[in-house]
């Protein structure tokens, strides 16, 4: 079970790192503008070496910034959930409660990704003829497996140990 835990830990830290850094930095989107390289991401975008705060309310970045910070504050609280599990009586309650909560913070994250994919893919594909996606972006796809990844580490640490735990109670 420890194992198990500690497995999903370590990728909930991870993937909180990397949601971080997805959520705060202006990758999400490279492309050709007048002949320069520009780039954009959920706060700013930025032209010819110069970045600019979005000005313009699109409900598509709302929702992907809000997604992501949900996810962001989701996923903090299963790492303490989780890190609680190991000096708490109550630790198969805990470890089931930080498993659903970084399942929850990875589809979090997975709506804000999919909303911005959709808008990106059907919306500026058509706009910019010569456009990709960055590595911000990338490291959001990444910090999603991980969250999903650790939520699932936890729900199979409290399966494993409520079944140690309804094996010794058969036995005696």
């Amino acid at each position: 079970m420890h194992s198990l835990m500690g497995g999903g830990l370590l990728c909930a830290v991870s993937g909180l790192v990397l949601l971080i850094v997805a959520t705060a930095t202006d990758f999400w989107m490279q492309y050709r503008y007048s002949g320069n390289l520009s780039h954009q991401g959920l706060w700013r975008y930025c032209v010819g070496g110069k970045c600019h705060v979005h000005t313009i309310t699109i409900a598509f970045w709302d929702a992907t910034r809000a997604f992501m910070l949900l996810s962001i504050l989701s996923c903090f609280a299963g790492i303490i959930l989780g890190l609680t599990t190991f000096s708490s009586s109550a630790r198969l309650t805990r470890t089931r409660m930080a498993g659903i909560t970084l399942l929850i913070a990875g589809l979090l994250a997975l709506l804000g990704l999919s909303i911005y994919t959709g808008v990106t893919v059907n919306v500026f594909a058509k706009r910019y003829e010569d456009w990709r996606f960055s590595w911000s972006y990338i490291l959001g796809w990444v910090g999603v497996i991980l969250t999903i990844s650790a939520g699932v580490f936890h729900i199979f640490a409290f399966s494993k140990d409520s079944s140690v735990d309804s094996s010794a109670v058969a036995s005696s």
